[in-house]
């Protein structure tokens, strides 16, 4: 079970929307998404995004040429329409007044709910499943997994414009996307009844409305029979996304054979994560990372 090589992978690519000539950000998703397939492509919450959902598979190969297609296909129906894909955290050029909350009861109430949170949702990931025994087990690769996290945004960070100017930040989008209530660096739960009550309080509460709003950076897929990366920025370049994918499978394996022979996850504090997952954002590769498991 340890074994990468015979675990499926899956990854899911967040782009933005942007018009070819003005080099802008566009509400114009919903005009390419109808002439893709739906199982492969579909809406988020700004009209200004389009989700690509690659097949499941335990060939890296493959995975780089399915995601390869699925841009191909993007950026052939997009450019019909003088429109083009950008896979990047963020994009320099947009105008708030011309963007819109896409056409969906759920993502509607989602706006009316965090407001301004969910109208500057201006920001597209990476995410990245893995394929797990059961729900248990998942939990416990949650905590494995978790201090090599800020490593992988590091190597994803391209998101360093936000509202027209340079943040300062490799990954401004990190600093986005921990606005959302329930995003950011994952707890420590010991099984998945655990977990799941912790949503279910979470939904009781009306701070969120389902458990897919669940945006812990690490997390059992809350529809598949994964584990689910969430904090990497999209990246320009697939061969990135592709060594992220490999990198977290083999971090998974690994982590399922430690949990096999019995070794207990390492307790990293969890500021000292969060500390690792902004120093991880702020410089990305340029700067020196934080060991979360030396400095404990």
């Amino acid at each position: 079970m340890g074994d990468a090589r015979i675990v499926a992978v899956g990854v899911e690519e967040e782009f933005h929307i942007l018009d070819l000539t003005t080099r802008q950000l566009v509400p114009r998703a919903e005009e390419i998404l109808q002439h893709l397939d739906g199982k492969s492509f579909s809406p988020e919450l700004l009209k200004s995004v389009v989700e690509t959902n690659s097949a499941p598979t335990a060939d890296l190969l493959a995975l780089r040429a399915n995601l390869l297609d699925l841009r191909r296909q993007l950026a052939e129906v997009a450019g019909r329409l003088g429109l083009g894909p950008a896979a990047s955290g963020t994009v320099p050029i947009l105008d708030m007044d011309l963007l819109d909350v896409s056409r969906d009861a759920r993502y509607e109430q989602m706006t009316e709910d965090y407001q301004l949170v969910a109208r500057e949702q201006l920001i597209c990931g990476a995410q990245v499943h893995v394929d797990v025994a059961d729900r248990d087990l998942a939990m416990a690769v949650v905590a494995w997994t978790a201090p090599w996290l800020p490593m992988l945004l590091a190597l994803s960070a391209s998101s360093p414009y936000w509202m027209g100017a340079d943040s300062g930040y490799a990954s401004m989008r990190t600093l986005v996307w921990q606005r959302w209530p329930t995003a950011g660096v994952a707890g420590s739960f010991r099984t998945a009844a655990e977990y799941d009550q912790l949503v279910a309080d979470l939904i009781k509460s009306g701070v969120i409305s389902d458990p897919g709003m669940v945006y812990f950076d690490v997390r059992p897929s809350a529809h598949l029979p994964t584990v689910e990366l969430r904090i990497c920025d999209a990246c320009p370049d697939v061969d990135n996304v592709i060594l992220i994918a490999g990198l977290f499978r083999a971090l998974v394996c690994r982590a399922i054979e430690e949990i096999e022979a019995g070794g207990q996850a390492p307790p990293p504090r969890s500021e000292l994560l969060r500390a690792a997952t902004w120093r991880a954002a702020r410089s990305g590769l340029e700067g020196d990372l934080v060991d979360i498991l030396g400095a404990g």
